[in-house]
């Protein structure tokens, strides 16, 4: 059942709270957000339930949720998990709209745990009540000093509003990088932890925060998603609004069932899958938890860079070299400095280097008006749309700290739309004070390059949706397969959907393969077409070359005698003869079924490149040309498309255009089709197209029954 998004509203900005199971003891389950509640600013209207009490932390207390002077707009349940189904009876009793279940001990517990939370998620939808949790550490909405959670991280200090959003699967997770972000100088407007899910998911809470204007970045975590569609609208509209959605992810495994019978489905896993739909929908993929922060941390000024030429002004050699191989590692241009300039910083300073990475020596430590124009020059004459400054402990000296800071904002006055870094080390306040002053601050050196690249990623990720997509192809519903198909039915039904493959003839075993051979051309293929052998190899089913009429009936009637002695239970339809083709890239494609996002349509290179390196990926049926395109320019071994060692370059605008058409095909017939093997595919050289040599296509059905 999809939601609309303000269906939230109640659960993240209530005008009134009852909290059930309110406790005297603060540091207990019931009583932290009771304390967060009033000492965090909360306006509304706070009612604790505990029948034993008459007052619990000096604020009134009631019986029960039905002896409350008003309708709540959440309830927040910090009882044990045996009273929790009668606890959301009560509050659905009287009508409160949304609920937020702290305790543990339900589908994550055990099979009775399993039945009592399908009670809390039946309750829900019959009631129209939101449900956060089981097993979650709750939410909180900073800007309105509402905290409905028992984070033991608001202890010490509440979390300042800022234009962060946090949604977290898990409670730990979730608490420990508010408290970095915290750390970090970073403000949270939202936080949500989503636990066991019975009800509101990772993606729909992704999809409310994604909706509020406070915010512009998102740091999510999660192990999966179970709504698809909601996922995938909250990242289109997060590209859309220009907010950065910063993802971890956790948690491989293998699609698995039908890895024997498709190649696609054994190359395919949740992880990688997940990896690229993140891509081909905008968000940026963290690999650590330090990353998770970094990338952040960027994106928090909602400031992306038009380009990506990369200034480095450094006082050490050294350290600029390892910056500017990193940069170039991640993708930025460190661009050298125009001639004219460089000239003009050495008539400054003979002895330094002034290409780029800009070496100012420690000469600039002395003459801070020398350093001054050094970058003054990067920032109006460099052309780079992204700067960094290396200063090590500089900034932290107590004679120095002043006068450079001093320097540095002079020499970037008046190029705020620059995205300005500095790679130092100092404590706290002189961190954010260089932050006032308009710049990004990283210890490490690799870490600002890294988080300036994906500065870059998103700017180009926001751009390539706004570019007009091209309409689907118009393509065709095909009838549920009774049972397995041959390879010639595979082509077939494909082919209606715009694949275009070699012409081929289907010869009966009764019939002149000779004769269908010499209509073709020579040389031929000779191949058994069965639904029930799809390995055609394994049984000798396959033979290259036959030039005559003559060898042409020969390779037919071996072939079928090794398919009636190694394979007599199978259907035989005959023999499919198909012309023999040569040069083209080898590449192979392929849609596999993910369990969380459905079709998904994989290409890479062929042969050992996909056998042992597994260079391939992948994207969410369906998509147009110019996604086709990104998606091919992913792999490791693109190089080869663009032609190596004197081969031209091969086709590949229609490679794009056929994954774009299988694409369509696989998300039409998402309920009937369960995986297809286009291998190989050749891509043969620029104007003369693809040629997919082979197709393998698993019905649902027969899918279910082998």
């Amino acid at each position: 059942m999809r939601h609309h998004p303000a269906s939230l509203d109640p659960l993240f900005k209530p005008r009134s709270i009852a909290l059930i199971g309110a406790s005297d003891d603060v540091a207990r389950i019931g009583g932290r957000p009771l304390r967060y509640l009033r000492e965090g600013g909360f306006k509304g209207a706070v009612y604790p339930v505990n029948p034993k009490r008459d007052t619990v932390q000096g604020i009134r207390s009631y019986d029960s949720v039905a002896a409350l002077p008003e309708v709540p707009d959440v309830a927040i349940l910090a009882v044990p998990a045996q009273g929790t189904v009668q606890a959301l009876r009560d509050c659905a009793d009287r009508k409160v709209k949304a609920a937020v279940v702290f305790s543990a001990g339900f589908a994550e517990a055990s099979e009775e745990g399993r039945l009592a939370q399908e009670q809390i998620a039946g309750i829900a939808r019959e009631n129209g009540m939101r449900v956060l949790g089981p097993n979650c550490l709750g939410l909180f909405n900073a800007g309105i000093g509402y905290y409905g959670t028992f984070s033991a991280i608001l202890d010490a200090a509440f979390v300042e509003p800022g234009p962060i959003a946090v949604v977290s699967q898990s409670g730990a997770y979730g608490s420990h990088i508010a408290h970095l972000a915290r750390q970090r100088g970073l403000g949270i407007g939202q936080w949500i932890t989503t636990g066991n899910e019975c009800d509101i998911d990772v993606a729909e809470a992704l999809r409310w925060v994604i909706d509020q204007g406070d915010v512009k970045v998102v740091m999510a975590y999660a192990e999966g998603i179970r709504d698809r569609d909601t996922f995938i609208e909250a990242l289109e509209v997060a590209r859309a609004k220009e907010k950065a959605v910063v993802f971890l992810k956790v948690g491989r495994s293998d699609v698995g069932a039908q890895a024997v019978s498709s190649h696609t489905a054994a190359l395919a896993g949740s992880d990688a899958v997940f990896d690229a739909a993140l891509r081909q929908y905008g968000a940026y993929r963290a690999r650590t938890t330090a990353e998770h922060l970094d990338v952040t941390y960027a994106c928090a000024r909602g400031l992306y860079p038009t380009g990506n030429r990369f200034g480095i002004f450094t006082l050490s050699g050294g350290f600029g070299i390892q910056m500017a191989d990193d940069a170039s590692a991640c993708g930025l241009d460190v661009a050298p400095m125009p001639e004219a300039a460089q000239d003009e910083l050495k008539a400054m300073l003979p002895y330094a280097s002034p290409r780029n990475p800009v070496d100012a020596t420690a000469q600039a430590l002395t003459d801070l008006p020398l350093m001054t124009s050094y970058i003054a020059a990067m920032l109006e004459k460099g052309g780079y749309y992204l700067f960094a400054g290396i200063f090590g402990s500089g900034p932290a000296s107590p004679t120095f700290s002043a006068k450079l800071r001093q320097a540095l904002r002079t020499a970037t006055a008046g190029h705020e739309g620059r995205v300005l870094a500095l790679s130092m080390s100092a404590p706290t306040e002189i961190v954010r004070a260089y932050e006032n002053d308009g710049f990004l601050i990283f210890e490490d050196g690799s870490a600002l390059v890294n988080a300036l690249a994906a500065l870059v990623w998103f700017r180009r990720s926001f751009d390539a949706a706004k570019q007009a997509r091209t309409a689907p192809t118009a393509t065709s519903r095909i009838a549920p397969p009774d049972g397995a198909l041959s390879e010639h039915e595979a082509k077939s039904l494909l082919q209606a959907a715009g694949i275009a493959f070699p012409k081929e003839a289907l010869v009966r075993p009764d019939e002149d393969a000779g004769a269908a051979a010499a209509a073709i051309g020579f040389p031929v293929v000779v191949k058994i077409s069965s639904p029930d052998i799809a390995h055609k190899t394994e049984i000798g089913g396959v033979i290259v070359g036959p030039r005559d009429e003559a060898q042409a009936r020969d390779a037919a009637h071996t072939i079928l005698s090794r398919a009636r002695d190694k394979r007599p239970d199978a259907r035989i339809e005959g023999v499919i003869v198909s012309p023999m083709i040569r040069g083209g890239v080898e590449t192979i494609v392929g849609v596999v079924r993910d369990p969380s996002f459905g079709p998904v349509v994989m290409f890479g290179l062929g042969g050992v490149l996909v056998e042992v390196l597994k260079d391939v990926t992948f994207r969410v049926a369906p998509f147009d040309v110019a996604e086709a395109q990104r998606m091919i320019r992913e792999i490791r071994g693109f190089a080869v498309l663009e032609g190596v060692r004197g081969a031209p370059p091969a086709d590949v605008d229609a490679l794009a255009v056929m994954l774009s058409r299988l694409s369509q095909f696989a998300a039409h017939n998402d309920d009937v089709v369960e995986s297809i093997d286009l291998n190989p595919v050749l891509v043969m050289p620029r104007g003369e197209g693809v040629m997919p040599l082979d197709a393998l296509l698993v019905p649902r059905n027969a899918a279910s029954r082998s």
